[in-house]
């Protein structure tokens, strides 16, 4: 390997913080990577790395090199995407990060589709609640709500509006008198979502209230799983509770609970030369999921409740 392949490497596994998240994203081994920065430490007569038990970082010579590593390997990345983009056909891997209640729910019953159009993209979905940084983490995509991006250089593109509602399984509603107003909600058990003071704020319109109970998950689809359970009352997305008001395993509790709407978009890192791969995914998103919101609107209405 050549000294400007183990440059390439080197400002890869800077950038990742490890050898092994590195090679994982190279498709290569911890061992064959240590061994390339092995030898570029041997051609420039130092050490590049201060390697711990939780990862490496860059030395001062190290750091120094990887500026020039880093504005290499742009101009690589720049040159791969106009040789592979030149004739506009979507292909090689997708790397796609989503919630995991919108990727369970919605994205993966979509992906036949969108893999019967583009059969030359190969899929690779993470599943996670936690912020993604796109660029260090080497997602193409991201799916998520509108608030959780915090990067303002991101472009976002709209997907969806997501409109909540109250729900709750009949045993539970069986043991416990059903809740006849907003207020009502302090006497019952109300899931929360782990770690995220915001998201257990219930609004309604001039009022508020802390969802308080005995259970708390990591994430929405954890909630929805616990109300099918009986565990207590959940604040869900229409697109998770719509079929299970139909089938008759949840029950639409205070009907006329109309909280504010969220969207759900879709993160990537730049419209510039965007990959036909992504520039695929991103469009084929927004015909799918773009109206939604007004079937969930219209299943709720014809449901009676």
């Amino acid at each position: 390997m050549d000294i400007s392949a183990q440059m390439l490497i080197f400002a890869t596994v800077v950038e990742r913080g490890s050898i092994s998240a590195a090679a994982r994203s190279m498709g290569q081994t911890p061992s064959a990577v240590s061994k390339q920065i092995g030898l570029l430490e041997d051609h420039v007569h130092c050490r590049l790395l201060n390697r711990t038990r939780t990862g490496v970082s860059p030395t001062e010579e190290g750091h120094e090199l990887y500026q020039k590593c880093k504005a290499m390997a742009e101009k690589f990345k720049e040159a791969e995407a106009l040789i592979l983009n030149m004739d506009g056909t979507p292909r090689g891997k997708l790397k796609i990060a989503s919630t995991v209640a919108f990727g369970k729910s919605q994205l993966i019953p979509a992906l036949p589709d969108l893999m019967a159009q583009n059969p030359d993209i190969q899929i690779s979905l993470d599943l996670t609640d936690r912020e993604i940084d796109l660029q260090s983490e080497g997602f193409d995509v991201a799916i998520c709500f509108a608030e959780q991006r915090k990067d303002p250089d991101i472009v976002v593109r709209r997907i969806m509006q997501s409109r909540r509602v109250l729900c709750a399984a009949p045993a539970y509603l069986k043991r416990r008198e059903t809740p006849k107003c907003f207020a009502d909600l302090a006497d019952h058990d109300c899931l929360r979502i782990a770690g995220s003071s915001s998201r257990n704020t219930w609004h309604d319109g001039d009022d508020s209230f802390d969802a308080q109970g005995t259970f708390e998950g990591n994430s929405t689809d954890v909630i929805f799983r616990a109300a099918l359970a009986g565990i207590g009352i959940a604040r869900l997305p229409c697109y998770m509770a719509n079929p299970r008001f139909f089938s008759g395993e949840l029950v639409h509790v205070i009907p006329e609970y109309s909280p504010a709407s969220t969207d759900i978009v879709v993160m990537f890192a730049d419209r510039r030369n965007l990959a036909p791969k992504t520039r695929a995914f991103v469009d084929f998103l927004v015909r799918e999921f773009s109206d939604a919101h007004d079937k969930n609107r219209d299943q709720i209405a014809n449901t009676g409740t």
